[in-house]
């Protein structure tokens, strides 16, 4: 996508999204990176706030989503992200990055991550 880039980085959100029953007990921290393309350049001229994507306001509904109702993969909750960053009418395109660096995954690693990029038809 052209355009202008909104970067939020390293949302970090306690969630009790898994599969297994113990993830959804205790829960876990789930950390968000959302890139979104917008076109800036009438908020720009203007210095106006009402015209480019509130990043404040998006923040928070991605941590409530995320601090919110369980599902058992990220790959859903990356794409509930992405579906709400979309309802900001000056979003063009956003691409989600869900990070479970705690992941039960039996080895260790360092981070489990599933990324989607989403936009208007």
């Amino acid at each position: 996508m052209t355009g202008d880039r909104l970067t939020i980085t390293g949302l970090r959100v306690r969630g009790r999204h898994g599969v297994f029953e113990e993830e959804r007990a205790s829960g876990q921290d789930f950390v968000v990176d959302a890139v979104l393309w917008l076109d800036t350049s009438a908020a720009a001229a203007a210095d106006d706030l009402t015209l480019t994507a509130d990043y404040g306001a998006i923040a928070g509904r991605l941590a409530g989503i995320v601090a919110g109702e369980p599902v058992a993969l990220i790959e859903t909750l990356a794409a509930r992200l992405a579906g709400e960053c979309l309802t900001d009418a000056a979003v063009r395109e956003v691409e989600i990055t869900v990070h479970k660096p705690q992941a039960p995954v039996g080895v260790p690693v360092a981070d489990i991550a599933v990324t989607v990029r989403r936009g208007r038809p």
